[in-house]
C-alpha cells in the first residue's frame, strides 16, 4: 500500500506502508546509528516524535526482546528506506514489521531517507504527517502541520509509582548472560536482570542506595548501578522533592525524558530543592537540562539536534574525547554562565554545544549524552563510577 509523508513546508515523500495503517502527525528527526533500531524504538525520549533511520537497511536482526530499553514502544512512528522483511537472527523473537504492529507504530519504507535528512539539516527539524490517503489535501494538511506540539510528554512516559531494582549479584553467583536468554516480561517490569559480565569491573557501589526520577528513563540507567552493586528506587517524574529526601539516598539520578525541558515548570521546583540538600546528584540528558534551569541557567531548541551514536564530546578537565551515543533536541545555554553557579564539564567536538556541567561548590554534575548507551559506544560508561566515587565522598574525577 502506498503511503506519504507530508513535510510542513510542502515537501511530499512517496513510499510504502508499513507498520500499523494510522495517520499520523509528529515532529520528524533522524538517527544516524547503524544498529540498534530496537533500542531507540524503546527509548521514552522519543516520545511525540517520528524518527528517520539514516542507514539504509534495519530490520535484518529482528527484535530481541531482552534488549528493550523499556516496555513499549513510543515514537509516533518510524521512517526507514528498506525494511526487512525476514530478520536473521537466532535471539530473535519477532521481525520488525510485526513488532510495529504490536506496538500501534504505523510508518513508511521506501523513501529517500538522505534526501529527507538533508532537508532536516539544512531547514531544521519540522513536523509532518505521514498518511495512506492518496486523496490528500496538502493545502489544508500544512496549517496542521504547522500548529502541531508534543506538550508535555514527561508526564505520558514516566512510571505510575515508584519500583526498585535491586543490586545485581556477585558474577560467581549470576554466571555469564547467555545470548540466547529469552524474554522474561514479569522479570523485565521488576528491573531484575543478570549483570553483563564484559560491562562490570565490581560491585563498587555496593551497600549504596540510590533514588532515580524517572523522566522517561531507560531501562539500562537502573541497570547500569545494579551491575554496580547499588540498589535504586526509581520514582515517578512528578514526585514531590520530599519524599525522595525522606528516603535519605546516598545519591540521586535525574533521568533522559521527551519534549522541551521549559514545559516541565512543576519538576523544575523539585529540582531546586533536590540541589538544596547535600545529596550528591548525577543527571543525563533532559534530567541535565532540567537541572541547569532549575539553577537559573537557559535553554534553547537546536536546529535539528544530536541523535546516534557517534557523537564526540570532550571532556574539558582531561582533554579526552569520547564518543557518545546521543538523542536531544534542546541543549543548555553556556554564554554568560555564572562560573559560582558551574563550569562546563564536556563539549561537543562537532558544534561546540554543551555537553555537561560541573555544579560549583556542591556534588553535582551533570551530562547531556547518554553514559548508559544501548545503542551505542560505552566509552562513558565510567561516569556512573565517577557517580559512585562521589557517593562515597572520593574524589569524582576522571
Amino acid at each position: 500500500m502506498k503511503a506519504f509523508l507530508i513535510l510542513e513546508d510542502g515537501t511530499v515523500f512517496e513510499g510504502t506502508h508499513i507498520g500499523v495503517q494510522k495517520e499520523v502527525v509528529s515532529e520528524i528527526v533522524f538517527n544516524t546509528s547503524m544498529a540498534g533500531y530496537l533500542e531507540v524504538l524503546t527509548d521514552p525520549s522519543y516520545a511525540g516524535q517520528a524518527v528517520c533511520m539514516t542507514y539504509p537497511l534495519i530490520g535484518n536482526y529482528g527484535i530481541c526482546r531482552e534488549d528493550m530499553e523499556s516496555l513499549r514502544a513510543w515514537p509516533d512512528a518510524l521512517l526507514v528506506r528498506e525494511l526487512s522483511r525476514i530478520p536473521s537472527n537466532f535471539r530473535s523473537d519477532c521481525s520488525l514489521q510485526e513488532f510495529l504492529e504490536e506496538n500501534d507504530v504505523p510508518g513508511i519504507a521506501g523513501i529517500d531517507t538522505r534526501a529527507l535528512t538533508r532537508i532536516l539539516r539544512e531547514k531544521g527539524t519540522m513536523n509532518g504527517m505521514i498518511t495512506t490517503n492518496q486523496a490528500y489535501d496538502l493545502a489544508g494538511i500544512l496549517p496542521l502541520l504547522k500548529a502541531y506540539t508534543m506538550g508535555n510528554v514527561v508526564e505520558k512516559v514516566t512510571c505510575r509509582e515508584k519500583y526498585v531494582v535491586k543490586p545485581a549479584k556477585s558474577l560467581a553467583e549470576n554466571g555469564p548472560l547467555s545470548g540466547a536468554a529469552r524474554f522474561d516480561r514479569k522479570a523485565y517490569e521488576s528491573g531484575a536482570r543478570e549483570p553483563r559480565p564484559s560491562l562490570v569491573k565490581k560491585l563498587n557501589g555496593e551497600g549504596l542506595r540510590v533514588a532515580l526520577m524517572d523522566f522517561g528513563a531507560k531501562k539500562n540507567i537502573a541497570r547500569s548501578l545494579a551491575e554496580r552493586g547499588c540498589e535504586v528506587t526509581v520514582f515517578p517524574a512528578f514526585t514531590p522533592a520530599e519524599e525522595v529526601i525522606a528516603m535519605q539516598p546516598d545519591g540521586i539520578m535525574l533521568s533522559n525524558g521527551p519534549g522541551d525541558p521549559k514545559e516541565c515548570t512543576a519538576i523544575i521546583e523539585e529540582i531546586k530543592k533536590l540541589c538544596a540538600t547535600d545529596i550528591p546528584i548525577f543527571a543525563i540528558c533532559l534530567g541535565h537540562q532540567l537541572t541547569a534551569l532549575a539553577h537559573g541557567c537557559d535553554t534553547h531548541k537546536l536546529k535539528y539536534g544530536h541523535r546516534g551514536g557517534n557523537h564526540p564530546v570532550k571532556d574539558l578537565a582531561t582533554g579526552r574525547v569520547y564518543i557518545s551515543s546521543q538523542n536531544h533536541g534542546y541543549v543548555v545555554d553556556t554564554e554568560g554562565l555564572d562560573p559560582k553557579v558551574a563550569v562546563p564539564a564536556f563539549i561537543n567536538v562537532n558544534d561546540g554545544t554543551n555537553e555537561g556541567l560541573s555544579y560549583t561548590g556542591k556534588k553535582i554534575f551533570t551530562v547531556q549524552y547518554h553514559p548508559e548507551a544501548c545503542p551505542g559506544p560505552q566509552d562513558s560508561r565510567y561516569l556512573f563510577d565517577r557517580f559512585i566515587d562521589m557517593m562515597k565522598g572520593e574524589s569524582c574525577n576522571a
